[in-house]
């Protein structure tokens, strides 16, 4: 299994930055993702070139700021899957963190992409201020 992550001090209020993910059918920050539905805890949505993906929503926290979820439906077979962004406060605004656990090891490098191609999406929206 491997574990690809993103670390960064982020120059905004940490609930500035919580709630583009506390609403988790919000896909303008994702680049690939037109929308994003939710039902019974599991989101759905359809990213560019890569097919029909379905996450479980794991953890919500809003008090430790801390989203947990799981692919559940890919169009890969993929063994494992677990996501977890978390924030904290820092002295520059905000300190974030997205770790993601893959098996098998060979779709690390797409999830990577994808998660980097996300990150600078998060970054253009709080630079335009679309919170």
């Amino acid at each position: 299994m491997k574990t690809v992550t993103i670390e960064e001090e982020l120059a905004y209020p940490l609930e500035e930055v919580w709630a583009i993910f506390a609403d988790v059918t919000r896909s303008d920050w994702v680049p690939a993702v037109d929308s994003i539905t939710q039902e019974d805890g599991v989101r759905s949505f359809t990213m560019e070139g890569i097919g029909e993906v379905q996450e479980r929503i794991i953890t919500l926290d809003n008090e430790s700021h801390c989203l947990q979820y799981s692919a559940i439906k890919t169009p890969t077979p993929l063994e494992h899957h677990l996501a977890t962004i978390k924030l904290s406060v820092s002295q520059k605004g905000c300190h974030f963190s997205w770790a993601t656990e893959i098996a098998p090891d060979q779709f690390s490098p797409a999830i990577e992409h994808g998660m980097s191609v996300s990150f600078e999406g998060l970054k253009a929206v709080l630079a335009n201020g679309s919170v």
